[in-house]
C-alpha cells in the first residue's frame, strides 16, 4: 500500500528551504542578527509539525481533550 502524501510536511519543508535561501541573502548584506533570528524561527515550524504528527496521544499533540 502506498503512503499518502503529507501536504503539511511538504509545505513546511519547502518553506524552510526558502527561509534558508533568504537568510543567506541577508548574511551577504551583513544582516547577521536578523538572519539568525529568521533562520531559527522559520525552520522551527517544520520541527513543530513533525513533533505534533509523531504524538502518541491527543494530549501529546496539544489538542484539547475534554
Amino acid at each position: 500500500m502506498e503512503a499518502r502524501p503529507n501536504l503539511i510536511k511538504d509545505l513546511t519543508f519547502k518553506f524552510s528551504l526558502g527561509i534558508i535561501d533568504y537568510c543567506e541573502e541577508l548574511e551577504s548584506i551583513r544582516k547577521y542578527n536578523l538572519a539568525r533570528q529568521l533562520f531559527n524561527s522559520g525552520t522551527s515550524i517544520g520541527a513543530n509539525v513533525r513533533e505534533a504528527q509523531g504524538a502518541e496521544s491527543k494530549a501529546d499533540s496539544g489538542i484539547n481533550v475534554k
